[in-house]
């Protein structure tokens, strides 16, 4: 069912796909169909380098973004995200490991009043050279971030579209947006969904794409808990730094003036006046980005917290 102003976005980025993008089309326009709301299906070519761009424009219903060259699947998404005009927005994969069929689980589930769903391969059809770093990966994801997802690598999930009025996607972060969006308020969920075996073309993940997606782990935890109060980290990491540099300063004046100590031979003087001037620093530092965090703030025109309605009564 197809309108000027669809209901759903369907967002599908596509990097050497030329095996998968006929039949990965025809799959969505047929769950879609049954779903009985307007839609628009994105395809973002990501500078493929095979056929897929040419077999996309064979293709109909279809909303096609062609990049220049190769700039990621966090990239494509944000282009697919940004060009989207449903009401809800469903992003996934397009090697035809994702089911299609699965977009109606993520519905109803949105129904309940989630603003954000992640699919989640509880029966993963992946060799286990990809499941073991996305273990360790989730491991560490539930340790720094605590965003309650079982998977977040798996790309197919589905958002209301103001989830991005103030989100820009950078680096790998397109499998982190639940945990962001989740720092901002918005409630999330996640239902079990199929996963299949990749048949045609090669994955694209590499070790490459896993310490990029730790480093952007990091990121997000450090937006999770200083992004409103950077002071609070360099500041007090700042302060204990030249508290311990005092107390070393301290115990050399006293082993001096009272035990008579010769300290022209002996480091820790100036270890005590380096962990000052490393604690002034920090806290300088602190200082600079409380300051920068504030003006982010004033230059978007928002503050650190969002409203979900305003009722009269």
């Amino acid at each position: 069912m197809l309108e000027n102003q669809p209901y759903l976005s369907i967002i599908v980025p596509l990097y050497n796909e030329e095996g998968n993008v006929r039949e990965l089309h025809r799959k969505i326009h047929e769950a879609l169909e049954k779903v009985g709301k307007s839609y628009e299906i994105i395809f973002i070519d990501d500078g493929s380098k095979d056929k897929t761009l040419e077999e996309a424009k064979g293709l109909s219903p279809l909303r096609l973004i062609v990049f220049r060259k190769n700039f990621g699947q966090t990239a494509a998404f944000d282009a697919g995200i940004k060009a989207a005009r449903g009401e809800i927005v469903i992003t996934m994969d397009g090697d035809l490991q994702n089911d299609p069929a699965d977009i109606p689980l993520l519905l109803a589930e949105m129904d309940k009043g989630y603003d954000v769903v992640s699919g989640w391969r509880h029966k993963r059809q992946d060799p286990w050279s990809k499941k073991i770093p996305s273990r360790i990966a989730n491991f560490l994801r539930k340790m720094l971030i605590h965003d309650n997802i079982h998977d977040s690598g798996c790309s197919l999930k589905a958002y209301r579209r103001e989830c991005f009025q103030d989100v820009d996607l950078f680096g790998e972060m397109h499998r982190f947006i639940p945990a962001i969006l989740q720092l901002d308020g918005f409630r999330v969920s996640e239902v079990k969904v199929s996963h299949y075996p990749r048949i045609h073309g090669v994955t694209k993940y590499n070790w490459k794409r896993g310490i990029k997606g730790f480093v952007d782990m990091i990121s997000i935890w450090f937006w999770r808990k200083y992004s409103y109060r950077p002071i609070h980290l360099f500041g007090g990491g700042g302060v204990l730094l030249s508290v311990i540099g005092s107390g070393l300063l301290g115990w050399m004046a006293v082993e001096k003036i009272f035990f008579g100590a010769a300290l022209t031979q002996r480091i820790w003087p100036m270890m005590g006046v380096f962990f000052i001037l490393m604690g002034v620093q920090l806290f300088v530092a602190g200082l600079l980005a409380d300051i920068m965090v504030r003006n982010y703030y004033h230059s978007r025109n928002r503050m650190n917290y969002t409203v979900r309605e305003v009722k009269e009564q």
